[in-house]
């Protein structure tokens, strides 16, 4: 299957740098994301003919494949000048690939999320679902065989494509492969919850790269960790670690636009002012509904705040973003309902004529969660487990007058960032409760000095630069 021409630089990723929608007239319009690797591509330049392998994730984006399917690469002036080659995988397939598996068992895994006493159980059902993900895999890697030029720079990104790596060895073996993993890897006692030939698939799919990339030392390790008791070592397999930073430049420009300024005067308005007439505290968190990110302990750590210190009643409000993710899986809606269910029992509690304690908003506006960290005293991130946890580096970029962290130490960030962050275990929530009360009384001068540090160490390696970096390591390869 080897290329004779194609493009020196690929990127393969579950979601693409577009996706569709189809209007009422039968039209489409496409709808361009950012990211590290949207800027990242960019950065390497046109002559660099990169190529971006994405699933097609909804009904306008199969449509939008299919009315382009002659000229394989979707039109540039629809993906803002980038090369992307959308896959229209069977949509029973990419469920089961997607829903069944990536999200409900290697995310569970990675998160250590299962109640192992109820789950998982690896019954037949599963195994129809793996058979989809390593059809769905192959799909990638067919895909990126097509694409690739001699001796190309193929960048595999996160857990959805773990076999990928081996595959697309077999299918081109003159091609450099590398492979990041956003999430967190589990430890070895844990992964082997997955069936042994799973485990051994999932590693040796992985061990087909060139290089190996984590956000942080401890998954690398605890990656080796499992490639040494399960497979006997890394092979000639290189790791590396590429702590992802927040993209400074763009954050500020955004975070000073007018619908920005709108919202933190809406927000402001929402908050209210303390019964001595001054402002309100904040506490600020911004999350999707994801299992991991802890928010119904931390809405209970808040209530033991105000239960423990009375002082703080009527004097802070907490400002909770909690936008719905994969409500597609019943364990996802269940927890969302939670979270709207304590934020209300909480209100109802404490609550009075002048003050609403928490504020919560369920609708994702990337504007309004930039007013929301210009405003915040406290910033609360408090993951049970995270790859990394970009939220806890872009509230420091720009926050107006200095915010406090309160840092799970469980988040990737806690490795750059623990020093100058309040840091809690996320399971212990009146030790949480007593960081957000050390948080909210800290003085505005040491709040401000440990913002200054924390934007410093979050700002280290921006997205651009984070993507250059493992391209830099494939070409030392060459």
């Amino acid at each position: 299957m080897a290329a004779t021409h194609g493009a020196e630089v690929l990127v393969a990723s579950n979601r693409g740098p577009v996706s569709y929608g189809i209007r009422e007239d039968g039209s489409l319009h496409a709808r361009r994301g950012g990211g590290g690797l949207v800027s990242g591509l960019s950065a390497i330049g046109p002559d660099a003919g990169a190529v971006w392998v994405c699933a097609a994730l909804s009904d306008a984006d199969r449509e939008a494949v299919r009315r382009y399917e002659g000229e394989r690469r979707l039109p540039s002036e629809a993906t803002g000048g980038q090369q992307v080659r959308m896959l229209d995988i069977d949509p029973k397939v990419f469920s089961d690939a997607y829903n069944g598996i990536a999200n409900s068992v290697l995310w569970f895994v990675h998160h250590m999320l299962y109640q192992t006493p109820l789950e998982p159980v690896f019954d037949q059902e599963f195994r129809r679902q793996w058979a989809s993900y390593e059809a769905y895999n192959r799909a990638f890697a067919e895909a990126l065989a097509e694409e690739a030029a001699e001796g190309a720079a193929v960048v595999v990104q996160d857990y959805h494509l773990t076999l990928v790596p081996g595959m697309l060895r077999d299918f081109r073996p003159d091609v450099r492969i590398g492979h990041f993993s956003h999430t967190p890897w589990a430890p070895v006692d844990y992964f082997r919850m997955l069936p042994d030939d799973v485990a051994e698939q999932v590693l040796r799919g992985m061990l087909g790269a060139d290089r190996l990339g984590f956000l942080t030392r401890r998954w690398a390790d605890a990656f080796t960790g499992c490639c040494e008791a399960l497979v006997g070592g890394l092979g000639g397999t290189g790791v590396g670690v590429h702590g992802l930073g927040a993209d400074a430049e763009f954050l500020r420009e955004r975070s000073h636009r007018a619908d920005v300024f709108e919202w933190m005067a809406a927000l402001r308005e929402e908050i209210g002012a303390a019964p001595d007439g001054g402002p309100r505290r904040t506490i600020v968190r911004v999350d999707r509904t994801e299992l991991s990110k802890n928010i119904v302990r931390g809405l209970l750590a808040y209530r033991q705040l105000l239960e423990d210190r009375p002082e703080w009643r009527e004097r802070v409000v907490h400002l909770a973003f909690a936008y719905p993710s994969r409500q597609d899986l019943a364990v996802y809606r269940h927890y969302t309902a939670e979270v709207r269910r304590l934020a209300d029992e909480i209100n109802g509690r404490y609550g009075t004529a002048g003050w609403r304690p928490v504020v919560l908003h369920v609708e994702d506006d990337f504007a309004r969660s930039l007013a929301a960290y210009r405003i915040a005293d406290v910033a609360l991130v408090n993951p049970i487990r995270d790859g990394m946890n970009l939220v806890a580096k872009e509230v420091p970029v720009v926050s107006d007058s200095g915010c406090a962290l309160v840092l799970s130490r469980e988040a990737g960030a806690y490795e750059e960032l623990g020093e100058d962050a309040v840091g809690v275990n996320p399971f212990d929530v009146v030790g949480t409760a007593g960081a957000l009360h050390e948080a909210l009384s800290m003085a505005g001068a040491e709040r401000a000095e440990r913002t200054k540090r924390l934007t410093a160490a979050a700002t280290a390696l921006p997205p651009a630069q984070w993507f250059l970096d493992q391209l830099r390591e494939l070409d030392r390869l060459r």
